[in-house]
């Protein structure tokens, strides 16, 4: 995981003498920080709104840093390591109402910056650059990222939450401070951009997209292809639970529970096929683990909602509106009682003499049982589990704390 960083101090109000702030991070581009200061500036006179070049360092050590603050731009210094972490140190200290994030490696022309400022002056919250919609010069992007990784996670991110974005990873962009603060970014790498996206969709923000020029990047690429496409993987699929953890979990759950309930009685023929002892075992394992995804999935999107990781959760809500500790113990003893019910049927007929004992097993009934009481003790535990969520959410809004 990305190492952690602070949490993002509030941002103070902007002064009148600062309208828009643009941030740069930077680690190792001497080639190419002077250039993007310089068209950042040229920017700000075309724009005509007093302005400010933030360049967040980021443990340079080839003088860009010096390169950057002697044409103008004001330098801060973040030791925590990587994409977001750079973006949260130099957004926190700008000072405009408008602040726009672009890579300080010159592949982006900060000239963009007044079509990017316009919609947000109309009324809008984040202004988007889309090199998918634009132009993308021959050998700014790798085959591979053009048409199979930037392509696939921008899609997996507007299946997932609902958003309608041709470039999630475009590193050109503009928002309102009223926006971050919405927003309450928290990741230090480059899952920051996807973060982005997702906060704010979450947040109904409005997004704007703007038709932009990629060109080729000078000096040496930071990126890991596989590594970073792994971290917005990562992090989409934790913020959507729902897909990760209860669907799957719901639908294992309920098939397993069908397989285990028709064999309960013992094997059958389905046509040629013979459904026996092994198709229920499958089904014992599919209705045990599928509950746990089920118990995973609710907690966390319980704990997402308490910690504001994520808006209102309308499941959530549903969810504690009927759901509370002394039923999930009631549903979960009945679970587990009708389990230890049907090993005691088990017991009394090896007691009643009725069948040798290496008759006695009753191997579908005693996985059913088995299975009950299993899933009879999840329920109980995970509702123990559920409720400490819900105490600790109440502990956090007790004005008294």
């Amino acid at each position: 995981m990305s190492p952690a960083a602070p949490e993002p101090a509030p941002l103070p109000a902007a002064p009148a003498a600062v309208q828009v702030s643009v941030v740069m991070p930077c680690l190792n581009e001497r080639a190419t920080i002077g250039a993007c200061v310089t068209r950042a500036l040229e920017a700000l006179a075309a724009l005509g709104l007093p302005g400010e070049i933030i360049v967040a360092d980021n443990g340079s050590t080839d003088g860009s840093v010096e390169i950057a603050r002697g044409l103008g731009a004001r330098v801060v210094h973040q030791p925590v390591r990587g994409y977001g972490a750079a973006y949260m140190k130099g957004i926190a200290a700008a000072q405009g109402e408008y602040i726009v994030m672009g890579d300080s490696d010159n592949t982006y022309d900060f000239m963009d910056l007044p079509r990017l400022i316009a919609p947000l002056q109309a009324g809008g919250d984040l202004a988007m650059g889309s090199r998918f919609l634009g132009k993308i010069l021959p050998g700014a992007m790798p085959w591979a990222n053009r048409y199979i990784g930037n392509p696939v996670l921008t899609g997996m991110l507007n299946v997932l939450f609902q958003t309608r974005i041709s470039d999630a990873h475009s590193g050109l962009r503009a928002f309102t401070r009223a926006a971050y603060a919405r927003m309450q970014l928290r990741t230090t790498g480059m899952e920051f951009a996807s973060e982005m996206v997702i906060k704010a969709s979450l947040a109904r923000l409005k997004i704007t997209e703007v038709p932009i020029t990629y060109y080729p990047r000078g000096g040496t690429s930071k990126l890991s292809p596989l590594g970073d496409g792994w971290r917005h993987v990562r992090f989409m699929l934790l913020f959507s639970p729902a897909y990760l953890f209860l669907l799957p979990g719901l639908a294992a759950m309920l098939l397993g529970l069908l397989v285990t309930v028709v064999l309960v009685r013992g094997p059958f023929y389905l046509g040629s096929l013979y459904v026996g002892i092994h198709y229920m075992i499958v089904g014992s394992l599919l209705a045990v683990l599928g509950q746990q995804m089920v118990s995973f999935g609710l907690s966390a999107r319980v704990f997402a909602t308490s910690e504001h990781l994520v808006g209102r959760d309308r499941l959530v809500e549903a969810f504690q509106r009927y759901y509370n500790l002394e039923r999930g113990l009631i549903i979960g003893g009945l679970l587990g009682g009708l389990g230890l019910a049907l090993l005691v049927y088990i017991l009394a007929q090896y007691l009643a003499g009725d069948v040798r004992f290496s008759e006695l097993i009753h191997l579908h009934e005693a996985i059913a049982a088995s299975t009950l009481m299993i899933m009879g003790v999840q329920l109980a535990a995970a509702s123990f589990f559920l409720s400490l969520l819900e105490l600790h959410l109440q502990t956090r809004a007790d004005p008294l704390e």
